[in-house]
């Protein structure tokens, strides 16, 4: 099966065959991997180099002329080194664009502190108006993407090395039920559905699953809530842990609820190793989830 951001430069490159209106603008990250693109719309194929800062800029001019941007490089890249651009080039200018990352919070462990990126999503939250896709598998990335780029609102697609066995259909904006209980309601993001269904495996619990976290799907949630016996949630995010809680609070006010976040912890990790030793680490493996869901659902 092929990465979910091979799938992206495979979708994007004949995205730009077939939409004159699209832009792909790289810093240097995958700028291999769009070769062919480049000759082929060499108007179109933008490498602004390892310029994070202007990798922004140029994305929010490109879309105020009345193109459509997709921005790509490694998340730390994309979205926290250049955030300042973020909030003044495109949210600021009402600029619409579609920000894909690779790299999730720790793909690139090898790399170091640099190339991890757990606060991605908590820090681009701050803005008004973003729509968050989080995929868990190559073929709900290509099925976001294409819905990204044929819209004109602010979009961040946050790819993975980490990735489920089979995909799902893709709602944007609505949370799949994929199985129901009565003792609590677990919400899983993305790539971590695979480990939350195998921790969850005999616990009587509802299972949500979010391929998209912006817009939160406050009706869905509350609807899932209501047909249990206690509103017990457990969110269980690939980023950093808690960064929904907010947005689950404010969809269950009125209701007594317990919330439970799950995800990475803020204290660094300071050793390398492999994205699969960070996401042990952090108890997002299903021997984990599994630990901490049953402790906090047991009476």
């Amino acid at each position: 099966m092929d990465t979910m951001r091979e799938r992206f430069t495979d979708v994007t490159t004949h995205l730009l065959d077939e939409d004159t209106r699209l832009a792909v603008v790289l810093a240097a990250i995958s700028s291999d991997r769009f070769k062919d693109a480049l000759r082929t719309h060499p108007d179109r194929v933008i490498d602004v180099g390892i310029r994070e800062q202007l990798l922004i800029g140029v994305a929010g001019g490109l879309a105020l002329t009345g193109l459509r941007p997709i921005v790509h490089t490694f998340a730390s890249f994309l979205i926290e080194r250049p955030f300042e651009q973020i909030k003044l080039d495109l949210s600021h200018q009402a600029a619409g664009a579609v920000l894909v990352s690779s790299g999730a919070s720790y793909d690139v462990s090898a790399g170091g502190r640099t190339h991890q990126s757990p606060g991605d999503v908590a820090l681009l939250d701050t803005l008004d108006g973003w729509t968050i896709h989080v995929p868990g598998h190559p073929d709900e990335a290509e099925a976001l993407i294409r819905h990204a780029s044929a819209a004109d609102n602010q979009v961040y697609v946050r790819l993975s090395e980490q990735c489920n066995r089979t995909a799902h259909p893709v709602s944007p904006g609505r949370f799949q039920v994929l199985r129901e209980g009565r003792a609590g309601v677990v919400v899983a993001v993305g790539p971590l559905l695979d480990a939350t269904l195998d921790a969850v495996k005999g616990m009587d619990v509802t299972v949500l699953y979010a391929s998209t976290v912006r817009p939160f799907d406050g009706a869905g949630l509350r609807t899932a809530v209501a047909g249990t016996d206690a509103a017990d949630v457990v969110l269980v995010e690939p980023y950093l842990a808690g960064t929904s809680a907010n947005s689950a609070n404010e969809a269950l006010q009125g209701v007594p609820h317990r919330i439970l976040p799950l995800g990475t912890a803020r204290a660094e990790l300071r050793h390398y190793g492999t994205w699969r030793e960070h996401v042990a680490a952090h108890g997002l493996d299903a021997e984990g989830l599994r630990r901490r869901i049953r402790g906090f659902l047991t009476p």
